[in-house]
């Protein structure tokens, strides 16, 4: 990896840690923050990184949403036999308290949920509805730093998909496949068709969904007409929104307005928080 240690005497260090695991021994690293970018087929290396921590005995933080969808049992248990945590509560809807939300209502069982789950999505379609070009939208949004260079997994459904199967396979305790999860983006939606949903007052929104079926969950992540006046008819910009479906609150709902680029660093430092307090 060839980073410079420094020793305990602030002079610097000879030792240049071949992999991860020595890199963790050579630090003495309590505490992994894992930030790498989302792989969607494998979910690596953040899933080694993670790994890697735990086995050598130091809390696990992520904001990456692979490791969940691909290796969030093996982590999670990993986590527990080692003592420590295993947290990612930025890898949906930035810091807001999704994850932890469900740690605070025990025996709750989810049915389902419905959501926006994807800023760049949403910001494209904010703009379409006001006349710009897909690629025009697609150009603002990524001048507000909102959407990647390569923006081709928020575009083609694969973030939202991500973190439809995250959720999934956390809360709801059945692991998914990403394949399993029905995908449309918004790649062949037209500026005149977003205009015309939002003048006939439904516009289109990049709906994530699941439910529960026998001992499965049926999912999709596709673009949906929804009520202009309802909920998820009012989410705009970078916000985001998710409805919950459970045994005991038959409806609770989360809606995050407008988000800065801050959230998600806020989530893992709350996260951080949870981690060392415990």
């Amino acid at each position: 990896m060839g980073r410079t240690l420094l020793s305990d005497k602030s002079r610097e260090s000879n030792q240049k840690p071949a992999n991860v695991g020595d890199w963790l021994k050579a630090a003495q690293t309590n505490v992994l923050f894992e930030a790498t970018s989302l792989n969607v087929q494998t979910g690596q290396l953040a899933v080694d990184h993670i790994r890697a921590a735990l086995q050598h005995g130091a809390h696990a933080i992520t904001a990456n949403k692979g490791p969940i969808v691909h290796a969030y049992r093996e982590l999670r248990d990993l986590a527990a036999k080692q003592g420590k945590r295993f947290l990612f509560e930025s890898t949906v809807m930035d810091g807001v308290p999704v994850f932890s939300l469900f740690h605070e209502l025990p025996a709750i069982h989810l049915q389902g949920f419905h959501g926006i789950l994807n800023s760049t999505t949403n910001v494209i379609l904010s703009e379409m509805e006001n006349g710009l070009s897909f690629d025009e939208s697609l150009k603002k949004a990524q001048a507000l730093g909102v959407a990647e260079t390569d923006a081709t997994h928020d575009i083609d459904g694969w973030d939202a998909a991500v973190k439809t199967a995250a959720l999934i396979t956390v809360l709801m305790d059945v692991p998914v496949r990403l394949e399993d999860i029905h995908r449309e983006g918004i790649r062949e939606l037209t500026t005149q068709a977003v205009r015309n949903g939002r003048r006939d007052g439904w516009p289109f929104k990049l709906v994530c969904r699941a439910q529960r079926v026998g001992d499965g969950v049926k999912a999709s992540v596709m673009p949906e007409k929804v009520l202009s006046s309802s909920p998820m008819g009012k989410i705009t910009g970078t916000s985001s929104y998710i409805y919950f479906e459970t045994d005991i609150f038959p409806g609770l709902a989360i809606t995050e307005e407008n988000p800065g680029l801050y959230a998600t660093a806020y989530g893992m430092l709350a996260d951080f928080v949870r981690a060392v307090r415990d």
